[in-house]
């Protein structure tokens, strides 16, 4: 390449990052009373850091298991595996793995993918039933087959083949949860009229089934009186979580890999399939600039390739927090930034670079409940902390 040549590609490039920064002004949303929060206002930039850490924020009690990992001069992908398999075995969390919510008809299937920044490969699998260390799966595709994606009950015959323990992976907790779904949703899971138990009412036209006694009826007698699980069905009826955890690891030499997964949507329609096993949405990595990926409703990321886009702002220079908030400008332009549409979902992007730089942003100010901020995972060698997402829109929002 000529002088000539490196210099009108520095130069090219250094304008492709400044017009991507300047996006964000573009098509009003950026104008008084727009709620967006602005690139590099609001909130203090992080500052680069090795090793780290990041994840979504149902990651931060599991990071330290990645961490020590990392401090011990271990693998990075094997740091975020180990960190996200934590979740995948707790049982009281339901967003991933074991106890995760299931689909519309009462199985748990899950989704996961991995990239190894080191060596540039990749391993994904989708719709898998009765294995739940997905994460671990989807490496074992990456290390040991020359396939980068497997499916369905293939994907579940290729783990025990590989010796992944088969089980039930809904939990009592996700089934009481499921079936006071049924019972909000479906004529056919309620008392007829032959039974005792019927109480004469009908279901008013246009009035929400969550709001009829019959359904508290029997919301109480499928929860046992447990407040607290009555609590979360309500919750999780009216708003279905697309429980997730991303997890993003960067060592001591700038070596850098990254791991999603999740129970996906709950309620969907069987083989329903998200972004956290699509590479180049739900998750990816470049060893060369680092890595990024997301949670939230899958389906409009896949149509930005969230976790690419990201990335590639990263290399031409914008900062993670930026490039993250770049990622739901685009989400915001397919809707023409309608908050009426934007407002019927959540969504959230995760950055790291391979210097340590780290940053997250929201679709809206608030977390999955309404009354939390929005926030993310961070271990770089103290202990796991939450910090504050950026919002792209700075109110509350995503079904609330």
């Amino acid at each position: 390449m000529s002088l000539w040549s490196r210099r009108k590609f520095f130069l090219t490039s250094l304008a492709g990052a400044a017009g991507a920064t300047n996006l964000f002004a573009e098509a009003g949303v950026n104008g008084k009373g727009s709620g967006l929060r602005v690139p590099g206002k609001g909130i203090a930039a992080a500052t680069g850091k090795r090793p780290v850490m990041i994840s979504s924020a149902n990651g931060v009690h599991a990071l330290q298991k990645g961490m020590d990992i990392l401090q011990s001069g271990g693998d990075t992908l094997e740091a975020a595996v180990a960190a996200v398999t934590v979740v995948e075995n707790d049982p009281n969390d339901d967003s991933v793995g074991y106890g995760g919510l299931p689909n519309e008809e009462g199985e748990v299937e899950l989704d996961a993918s991995v990239m190894h920044g080191p060596s540039r490969r990749a391993g994904s699998v989708a719709s898998v039933r009765r294995i739940a260390n997905v994460a671990q799966l989807a490496k074992s595709v990456m290390e040991r087959t020359n396939h980068t994606m497997i499916v369905g009950d293939g994907a579940r015959r290729f783990a025990v083949a590989e010796g992944f323990e088969e089980k039930n992976l809904l939990t009592e907790h996700s089934r009481k949860i499921w079936l006071a779904w049924k019972a909000a949703t479906s004529f056919n899971w309620r008392p007829g009229i032959d039974s005792p138990e019927w109480n004469g009412k009908a279901a008013t036209r246009g009035k929400s089934p969550l709001d009829s006694d019959e359904f508290h009826e029997r919301l109480r007698d499928i929860c046992g009186n447990d407040n607290a699980l009555m609590a979360r069905a309500l919750e999780v009826i009216k708003d279905p979580p697309t429980g997730t955890i991303n997890c993003l690891a960067v060592n001591e030499k700038g070596e850098i890999s990254g791991t999603t997964t999740t129970s996906g949507l709950s309620w969907k329609i069987p083989g329903r399939v998200g972004d956290s096993p699509i590479i180049g949405a739900g998750l990816y990595v470049d060893g060369d600039v680092g890595g990024a990926g997301s949670t939230g409703k899958g389906e409009e990321n896949i149509k930005i390739s969230g976790g690419h886009t990201i990335v590639e702002m990263m290399r031409k220079g914008m900062p993670p927090r930026d490039a993250c908030l770049e990622a739901l400008h685009r989400v915001a332009r397919n809707y023409n930034n309608d908050k009426k549409k934007l407002g019927t979902f959540h969504i959230y992007f995760y950055a790291l670079n391979k210097d340590g730089l780290h940053g997250s942003a929201s679709l809206w100010r608030n977390g999955y409940e309404p009354n939390n901020r929005a926030k993310y995972a961070v271990h770089d060698g103290g202990e796991g902390r939450l910090e504050e997402c950026a919002a792209y829109f700075d109110e509350v929002g995503g079904g609330q």
